[in-house]
């Protein structure tokens, strides 16, 4: 716990656990929410195949149907709960490791 809070540059305990509740909300929301899209255009894991490696590419996938629903969502909750700055730049930290670089020099 101690290196995260350093690596994150977190000073209390009260500001760490308020970030791990928003992550912890954002990501469940944002399975909550890819989840009834992908049954209602008929995207489910069966449709793939019953072999092991579909579960494997229907999980990479979903994660990646996540993705836009998940960083605004982040912000937002981010944003509820008042770790507004500490979000804002870990996505832009996030974001330029998937490329799209031009958004970590603002």
């Amino acid at each position: 716990m101690g290196s995260l809070k350093e690596r994150w540059n977190v000073k209390s305990n009260l500001q760490f656990t308020l970030i791990l509740i928003v992550f912890a909300i954002t990501g469940s929301t944002s399975a909550y929410i890819i989840r009834p899209i992908f049954s209602s255009i008929g995207f489910t894991r069966n449709i793939l195949g019953v072999e092991w490696y579909w579960g494997i590419v229907y999980f990479i996938i979903e994660i990646i149907a996540i993705l836009p629903i998940y960083f605004p969502l982040l912000l937002f909750v981010g944003t509820v709960f008042g770790q507004f700055k500490f979000f804002w730049n870990f996505e832009k930290k996030m974001l330029s490791r998937i490329g799209f670089s031009s958004l970590k020099k603002n």
